[in-house]
């Protein structure tokens, strides 16, 4: 009955990490260019304890180990902002962004100017060029990104904006403020297309997600009344035990 309670709780662990992997899609709906997270269950055969009752491979216990979050970075559903600032990539590739920690990437197009004029995102980091940081002046307009990330103002060319690709996005690694880092360079996108004007949104599909918070819950609620009627059973057999004669 022991390893029935473990086992019940490995799932259940399993199932609140599920949980919460599903909350935080749900919360970021509306982040552009957010990335949805998947748990990765897998069977976890217990290497040392086993039901010495039983014969065989059935002597094995079998708990539940959510290895891994699997990220979906597959590019969600492109909106029109009407923000001549917005940018979304069509396609491969991921603009740069400068942190204090150093360079990271995403596909939030959602950019501003701060008060200096330099393009940054919503949390005022700044977005690289492939010369560096895009600077404008205070009576610049007409800002204009061509599918190749050419950017133009009124005062003609400003740069181009720095798109990259990784042979594996699934190594890239989330940081927070819908940033992503990597431990393997980059490589530059020779042909990146552009679309200004335009949001990638989240790809996180609401009616899906919600379909899994159902699933889990009742998941986790069959596996608490069984590991319950476990408990149960282990009670009532000591009270039986208790009431025998000796």
């Amino acid at each position: 009955m022991e390893n029935a309670l473990r086992i019940g709780l490995s799932r259940q662990m399993a199932l609140q990490t599920q949980m919460s992997v599903i909350a935080n899609n749900l919360a970021n709906i509306n982040t552009a260019g957010f990335k949805r997270d998947m748990v990765h269950m897998e069977e976890f055969r217990m290497p040392v304890a086993e039901m010495t009752d039983l014969s065989g491979q059935q002597k094995k216990l079998s708990y539940v180990h959510d290895r891994a979050t699997v990220k979906n970075m597959s590019p969600g559903p492109v909106a029109q902002s009407g923000n001549e600032l917005d940018v979304a990539i069509s396609g491969e590739g991921w603009f740069v962004v400068n942190t204090p920690n150093g360079e990271r990437y995403t596909r939030n197009g959602e950019f501003k100017l701060n008060n200096t004029g330099t393009l940054v995102t919503n949390e005022g980091f700044s977005i690289l060029g492939e010369a560096g940081e895009i600077n404008f002046g205070q009576n610049e307009t007409g800002i204009a990104f061509a599918r190749d990330g050419t950017i133009s103002s009124s005062e003609g060319v400003k740069g181009k904006i720095r798109i990259v690709s990784f042979a594996d996005e699934q190594k890239l690694q989330k940081q927070g403020f819908n940033l992503f880092s990597s431990a393997l360079a980059p490589q530059p996108v020779v042909a990146p297309n552009l679309i200004q004007g335009m949001v990638e949104q989240s790809n996180v599909k609401p009616v899906l997600e919600l379909t899994k918070m159902i699933e889990t819950v009742r998941a986790y609620t069959t596996q608490a009344k069984m590991m319950q009627k476990t408990e149960d059973l282990k009670n009532d057999a000591i009270t039986k035990l208790a009431q025998m004669p000796r």
